[in-house]
């Protein structure tokens, strides 16, 4: 089977949507038009961004249904990223919070994609 290398994001308006992760991620996409756009995340991952009224077959759910999680790592990198993002404009929808797995908080890009910051707790 061949590995993973991307996400695709169907969102309403692929500029604005690239405009917003952008800003976010710091970074421009490595491709981009009025229909898509294409970041490469640090880890190698594409983030695409799919205009969804050319997505054949059309795309039934809408976004906030899943996330895309952003590991960091270390707790004090959560809540950085949380006051980077928040700054920037994001929608937060979750503050820092410390859960069973480790600290987290969770933003929303304009389709109500859910993108979720987040360190492991220590393994004892």
């Amino acid at each position: 089977m061949t590995a993973s290398n991307s996400i695709l994001l169907y969102v309403n308006d692929a500029p604005a949507s690239a405009r917003f992760y952008a800003k976010l991620l710091g970074k421009e996409p490595v491709e981009a038009s009025e229909t898509f756009a294409m970041f490469i995340l640090p880890s190698g991952l594409g983030l695409g961004l799919w205009g969804k009224a050319g997505v054949e077959p059309a795309p039934a759910a809408a976004g906030g249904g899943s996330e895309i999680g952003f590991k960091v790592a270390a707790t004090d990198k959560v809540d950085a990223t949380h006051a980077d993002w928040q700054a920037k404009g994001a929608n937060i929808v979750m503050a820092p919070t410390d859960l069973d797995f480790g600290r987290s908080f969770v933003a929303a890009d304009p389709d109500g994609h859910r993108l979720r910051v987040y360190t492991m707790a220590e393994e004892v």
